[in-house]
């Protein structure tokens, strides 16, 4: 089991906070970073900017243009992670192309293409990928390369996505399965779409952990979510929301952050207690 799957199915549920790395400058993304591990993530995504980011809304691609704006590059964003100093496992969530791009070597298949990448993620720390552009039944080369580095390759799962595609996804997955909530684009939301239920009891023969993420904002979602039987929650926005916000009345940026984190967090345990037993109750884990 990686150290991403054992931190997403531990005895808590798990929090899986999103920021894009270099935003709003790179040497701003190791205090925020700690932030959040303090606040009790246990799984950090950090976004690798890319200049066409088609999954992401309108907040996170703001952030991801500060980011460019202020020059990270891949290479940058690679010796973000190696700077950094948590106990928490990390994945890159970014876009094929980055991968496929990166190097000196513009020649070979597709597995000799990407392994380059895997392979420099894997020495600065990366512990997972997320590439939510890359088709499941097209990822088998970006696999072989995870699978030689000891990288986990992380699939997203809409509500739209056929059953076909899904058996293609669980052969495949590895380290836990995001759960896209709705569809659309990433997003603070007002609540939890029906989606949601519905997609977490397609997965419910998985294996593999199931993390939860598009729209989460507040503690009631997370613990919503959780009840319904994810493992954990992802949130990104919100955390995006603060880092563009900067320093207000109530707090630091980092101080916001940990805060934020510490919510999400309460809320997920929340939901982890309000799961039913096997015969339908609520379960009662105050004794």
């Amino acid at each position: 089991m990686s150290d991403v799957e054992q931190a997403i199915a531990g005895d808590e549920p798990s929090l899986v906070p999103y920021v894009t790395a270099g935003d709003p400058e790179p040497e701003a993304t190791a205090e925020y970073v700690e932030a959040l591990a303090a606040g009790g993530a246990d799984v950090i995504e950090l976004g690798m900017p890319f200049s066409e980011p088609i999954a992401d809304g309108p907040t996170i691609q703001n952030a991801i243009q500060r980011a460019l704006a202020a020059g990270t590059t891949p290479e940058r964003f690679f010796e973000i992670v190696e700077g950094l100093d948590v106990d928490v496992p990390l994945v890159c969530m970014t876009y094929y192309n980055l991968l496929y791009q990166y190097g000196e070597e513009k020649e070979g298949n597709d597995y000799e293409r990407l392994r380059p990448f895997v392979r420099r993620a894997s020495e600065a720390g990366i512990s997972g990928l997320i590439i939510p552009d890359l088709p499941v039944d097209e990822s088998d080369p970006l696999r072989e390369a995870c699978d030689e580095f000891g990288v986990d390759l992380i699939f997203v799962v809409a509500p739209t996505t056929t059953d076909e595609r899904l058996e293609a996804m669980r052969e495949r997955v590895s380290g836990f399965v995001y759960v896209q909530a709705r569809l659309g684009t990433t997003g603070a939301q007002a609540d939890v779409s029906d989606a949601t239920h519905e997609s977490l009891a397609r997965l419910a023969e998985w294996s593999v952990p199931k993390a939860v993420g598009f729209g989460v904002s507040e503690r009631e979602h997370a613990e919503e979510i959780v009840a319904a039987g994810a493992d954990g929650v992802v949130a990104g926005s919100v955390f995006v929301d603060i880092v563009a916000e900067g320093e207000t009345d109530g707090g630091t940026v980092a101080e916001r952050l940990e805060a934020k984190a510490a919510e999400l967090k309460a809320g997920a345990i929340d939901g982890s207690d309000a799961r039913p037993d096997e015969a339908g109750d609520p379960v009662d884990r105050t004794t």
